[in-house]
This record gives C-alpha cells, structure tokens and sequence, in this order.
C-alpha cells in the first residue's frame, strides 16, 4: 500500500503523533530543568547521571514519565503503523487510538504530581486502559484485515 494524503491524517495516525509530541514536550521540561539547574550553578552539565536518580522528586518523576513514554511508543507505533498498512480503519480503532493518547497523558501527569498511593494508583490504572486499548485495537485490526 502507499502513502497518500488520506492516510497520513486518519485519526489513529495523528493520535500516534500527538503521542509522539506529548514524549517530546516531556523531554523539553526535562531539559527546562536541567538548564536552570545549570544555570543557577546547583549542577554541572555532566551531573546528570543517566538511569539514576538525581535532582528533586518532580525532575526524577518527569524523568520517568518520559521514560514510560518513550517505553510505549513503539508498540503505539507498531499498531497504528501497522493497521495504516493493512488499509484498515474503523470509528472504534480511531477511539482506542484517541483513547490510549488521553490516558497517556493523564498517566504522564499522575506520574509527576505526587509519589502518593492515590496518583500511583490513578498512574496505574491510566497504564491499564492504555493497555486495554493496545490489545483491543490489535484485535480490532486484524478482526478488520480478515474481513470478519
């Protein structure tokens, strides 16, 4: 199949770029941070440690949140891709895809609010529908390519 107009702004393709984007407003906070960190001479630019935990709690927070992101994207990736390659689309896969976006960001957003048992669970529990809507819209895909 090629790539034409159509396919490029279907609902699952811009909900795969809007996750795209909201993984790269993560990084640009992380970055925010790190330069007035380094820019207030609380730390050097090679004082950051990768994979372990420095700065404050919300910087090692937004940290991860980007972390997860990034965790998460390829498989979004693989199928909004990959049903965009099948030629396939539907009303519910455009939800799922729109969906798992919101519950991404909402997860995101737990994440760098609190530590706390209830923003871990509210973390958790956007983790599970972003899950629920991968495996539902890989069901739903090849429910679709098959023609059922």
């Amino acid at each position: 199949m090629h790539v034409t107009l159509a396919n490029l702004t279907s609902r699952p393709i811009v909900a795969l770029l809007a996750y795209a984007a909201w993984a790269m407003l993560l990084v640009l906070g992380i970055l925010s941070l790190r330069g007035l960190m380094i820019l207030g001479k609380q730390r050097r630019i090679n004082e950051f440690p990768s994979g372990q935990e420095h700065g404050g709690g919300f910087y090692w927070r937004l940290n991860r949140a980007h972390a997860n992101t990034l965790e998460n994207l390829p498989i979004f990736a693989a199928i909004v891709l990959g049903g965009a390659a099948l030629g396939v689309s539907s009303p519910r896969l455009a939800q799922l895809a729109e969906i798992a976006v919101l519950a991404r960001v909402l997860q995101s957003l737990f994440h760098v609010s609190s530590p706390s048992s209830l923003a871990v669970t509210l973390r958790f529990s956007a983790f599970g529908v972003q899950l629920g809507c991968f495996a539902w819209m890989i069901v739903e895909t090849l429910r679709l390519a098959a023609g059922a």
